[in-house]
């Protein structure tokens, strides 16, 4: 069954056949991202978005480079020891590139297939394909519900302090 996003009514497949799929997939995914945050260079370190209808987002950056930067997105439920992360998301945006990945551990594993039939690179299509595919729904969702780190109000890294 395809799934229709209201992005430029793109419909992803159940599965990638390619990598161009993939690809295709991490460019929609940074143009939501641009839409969540504008500024993708993350002025600074957490903020949380609010919403009328939906729980509070929280997105911290992990990580940040001269063309990307690491973050996690996550709504928080209960508090202490029963405090629960869901979906607990980390994604690579690539700024250069214009690519915004999910992530499964801090660092993407490095390509272990020689071609593109093999079953390592199968797999490893699947498993960023979903991933990736949760992504792209969950910003789609999150910009519906009017999410966003645009606003004036969001924290911004103190004077003289570099990225």
């Amino acid at each position: 069954m395809a799934v229709i996003t209201r992005t430029l009514g793109w419909t992803p497949q159940a599965r990638p056949v390619r990598i161009a799929a993939l690809l295709e997939l991490y460019e929609r995914n940074f143009r939501l991202m641009q839409r969540l945050a504008p500024e993708l260079d993350l002025p600074f370190d957490a903020a949380i978005s609010r919403s009328a209808s939906d729980p509070a987002l929280r997105l911290t950056v992990l990580e940040r480079g001269p063309w990307t930067a690491t973050v996690q997105l996550t709504y928080a439920f209960g508090e202490g020891a029963d405090r629960r992360l869901e979906p607990d998301l980390r994604v690579r945006v690539y700024r250069d590139a214009r690519l915004a990945e999910a992530l499964n551990r801090p660092q993407r594993p490095g390509w272990l297939a020689a071609g593109e039939g093999e079953s390592e690179a199968m797999r490893y299509l699947d498993e960023q394909w979903s991933r990736n595919l949760l992504l792209h729904k969950w910003l789609q969702y999150l910009l519906d519900q009017g999410h966003g780190f645009s606003m004036a109000a969001r924290p911004r890294l103190a004077a003289g302090v570099t990225a």
